[in-house]
């Protein structure tokens, strides 16, 4: 069986272009991203970690960490970081790391677990290392999100469910579709309509199971 929600997400450790580090204590106490990608050198993924080196500061301003993974060595890597950098105009000092083994594509259940892809690979072949995952500072996956090899990854839904993930966290609050921060959010049921109130002040009641509040700030 697959990585389920609330699942602890696999410790592991591995080179990268930041040195050997351990997924838990590379985090600390920081929510993580790990967005993984088929091979270097491909268009698709050139562009994504083009966005994600953009979005360094707003990652940083909601303590979260970001690591890559993609199924080739260090050094061609670092060869690949040169070009992201020159496509988005900004450092990608986020780690990438060395997958080749395929351990951690296997560990989070990224391919079938008897993969095996010999050198001279294409990325076809690891088409579905194409997976991020949000993960909490107690090393729970949050969410998950797959795409295939044509769709490139919007990181501003990444970006919002991020945030969504930490405006619900360890609150009875849930955000309703197509929420966007500063916007209400809906009170868990969970609480009564006297206790939402004295949590989080006044209720928009559409429905008795549908109740909306202000978002905590």
């Amino acid at each position: 069986m697959g990585l389920r929600i609330n699942d602890t997400a696999p410790d592991f450790t591995a080179d990268s272009t930041a040195g050997k580090l351990s997924l838990h204590e590379w985090m600390g106490t920081s929510y993580a991203i790990l967005f993984s990608h088929p091979r270097d050198f491909t268009p698709v993924c050139t562009t994504e970690f083009g966005a994600v080196a953009k979005l360094a500061p707003e990652f940083s301003k909601r303590n979260t960490k970001v690591m890559g993974v993609s199924v080739d060595s260090v050094d061609d890597h670092q060869k690949w970081k040169r070009d992201i950098e020159a496509f988005a105009g900004a450092p990608a000092n986020f780690p990438i790391i060395d997958d080749t083994s395929l351990h951690v594509a296997k560990l989070y259940d990224m391919l079938p677990a008897d993969a095996y892809l010999p050198d001279g690979r294409t990325p076809a072949d690891s088409a579905t290392v194409r997976t991020v995952f949000i993960i909490g500072p107690d090393k729970k996956i949050r969410l998950t999100m797959t795409y295939p090899m044509s769709v490139g990854r919007n990181f501003a839904e990444i970006m919002r469910a991020l945030d969504a993930v930490q405006a619900t966290d360890g609150v009875p609050l849930a955000t309703p579709a197509n929420w966007t921060p500063g916007q209400d959010v809906i009170v868990g049921l969970s609480l009564n309509d006297e206790q939402a109130k004295a949590k989080f002040g006044s209720l928009e009641i559409k429905l008795p199971y549908l109740r909306f509040a202000k978002a905590p700030k």
